[in-house]
């Protein structure tokens, strides 16, 4: 996970910080009113109620009962090529029709003229952080979940304005947030909502301050009572905060398996779970009828994520080239992001900066791996605590030209991460396929001026170059 303000290691080092110490006060404060339920419930109804969206941004969503999309070029999801000429026909929620005739539209129907433009599926980003990702740190420190909240909602409306109609969530108090979504309440991508990422102490989401090592017996850290992590050094307590995150709606579960770029006090090499460990989180997510996956950089780290049954691993950017063939011997998920410079990750300094350079160093080892082994790869994006940072989602996704073709790299940006999110099998939220265009799929659909087929860079000007959104049936954007 990469943060944009290398700040946070000075805070976390510094005990005698007078800004982190008196955010834990005042948050320490508010929540000794509040049990962590109440405190979600409250903060989950500032997103839902008191922060709708403002006029400029979205379209308010236009929910026809049909929607004929005419002169389409089609990119399906999965193809290599367009096909020219095609009209999709899309009635509620779901695609009803796919073909080249040019018939009478049904009565009530709102016909969009794609004039030769590129129709294809919504793209999914893999790893993102809902709540997180637009939030400047400064803000979080300050604790006000009306100010988190309003950021956060605003960041759903722009991360759906720029084509990622469904994300999977890797970390954060995110549930009722996704209700507020599905319900129509808030503009936002789908959710795959993974809650609170659950690590040891002293793992890369082990963000207490000072003032609260050591832990108190019964007493949650901050970060913990805001729903954000799950502190755990033993099985019974790993499996019941794995349970926690399932009773919730999680989709997936998320161990920490290490450290992370912006988590001094957690170097990158660190290994936090045992193979045990892991395996019983696993076995829990299986009696569940669904999945682990597990954030880890080092080949030690990733090995024994493997070796304990996750089916995907996150990052992995300082794998060997053994640790990577066991990525393919085991059948097992890579999710993974092609950061290259200090313009994908924000202001690193100190140690941050140092541990960023060395996963530049390692993108393009990863993803020669991946394509020397066939591993099965996701891409994300993995944004955090930057509205700056965000407005990129879309240029992190074209970095992948430099390994894959256009149609590959889009691919992987819809059916394929579609397939990662299919693993969370009877836990998944929506019913029906994601990232393609067929018949009985999900009708969430984008309409290009161009083909990114050829011109891979006109993704990252979404604002000029998508003309039309389409989520969930509901047209939330339309400029034809």
């Amino acid at each position: 996970m990469l943060r944009s303000n290398g700040k946070y290691g000075h805070l976390i080092h510094n005990a005698g910080c007078s800004c982190a110490n008196l955010a834990l006060q005042q948050r320490s404060h508010y929540l000794s009113d509040y049990s962590r339920r109440n405190f979600l419930r409250g903060i989950g109804s500032v997103a839902a109620v008191g922060l709708m969206p403002m006029a400029g941004h979205a379209q308010t969503a236009i929910d026809p009962s049909r929607i004929l999309f005419r002169r389409a070029k089609v990119f399906d999801g999965k193809s290599e090529t367009l096909q020219a000429g095609v009209q999709v026909l899309v009635e509620g929620q779901k695609i009803v029709a796919i073909d080249k005739a040019n018939n009478p539209p049904p009565d009530g129907t709102t016909v969009v003229d794609c004039a030769d433009g590129v129709l294809m599926p919504g793209m999914i980003d893999a790893h993102w952080h809902t709540i997180y990702a637009a939030v400047p740190l400064q803000v979080l420190l300050a604790g006000d979940p009306g100010i988190i909240f309003a950021a956060s909602t605003a960041e759903a409306e722009r991360t759906l304005m720029r084509g990622f109609t469904t994300v999977r969530d890797l970390g954060g108090p995110v549930f009722t947030f996704k209700q507020a979504i599905d319900t129509g309440l808030i503009p936002g991508p789908r959710i795959f909502p993974a809650g609170a990422m659950i690590t040891t102490s002293g793992g890369h989401g082990d963000l207490r301050m000072p003032s609260e090592i050591p832990a108190r017996e019964g007493q949650l850290s901050l970060s913990e009572m805001m729903g954000s992590a799950a502190i755990v050094d033993d099985v019974g307590e790993l499996k019941r905060r794995v349970r926690e995150q399932l009773l919730q709606g999680a989709s997936q579960v998320k161990l920490v398996g290490g450290g992370g770029v912006s988590s001094p006090r957690a170097p990158l090499d660190m290994t936090t779970f045992s193979e045990a460990e892991i395996r019983a989180a696993v076995d829990v997510a299986r009696d569940w009828n669904t999945y682990v996956t597990v954030h880890a950089y080092a080949s030690n780290t990733v090995q024994r994520a493997i070796a304990g049954g996750a089916a995907c691993v996150e990052h992995a950017h300082l794998m060997d080239e053994n640790t990577a063939r066991t990525f393919a011997d085991k059948s097992v998920w890579l999710s993974t992001q092609p950061f290259l410079s200090m313009d994908d990750t924000g202001s690193q300094t100190g140690v941050g900066a140092e541990r960023a350079a060395r996963l530049f160093l390692g993108t393009p080892k990863i993803y020669g791996y991946a394509k020397k082994f066939g591993i099965k790869t996701a891409w994300g994006s993995d944004v955090l605590f930057s509205p700056a940072l965000t407005s990129r989602q879309n240029n992190m996704l074209t970095h992948l030209s430099n390994w894959y073709t256009n149609a590959e790299a889009l691919r992987m940006a819809t059916s394929g991460n579609a397939d990662l999110l299919a693993l969370s099998n009877l836990r998944t939220p929506y019913a029906g396929a994601l990232g393609v265009i067929q018949k009985d799929a999900l009708a969430d659909i984008l309409v290009w001026d161009g083909n990114p087929l050829d011109d891979f860079k006109l993704v990252e000007d979404p604002q000029r170059n998508l003309k039309v959104i389409v989520k969930d049936g509901r047209i939330f954007k339309n400029t034809l």
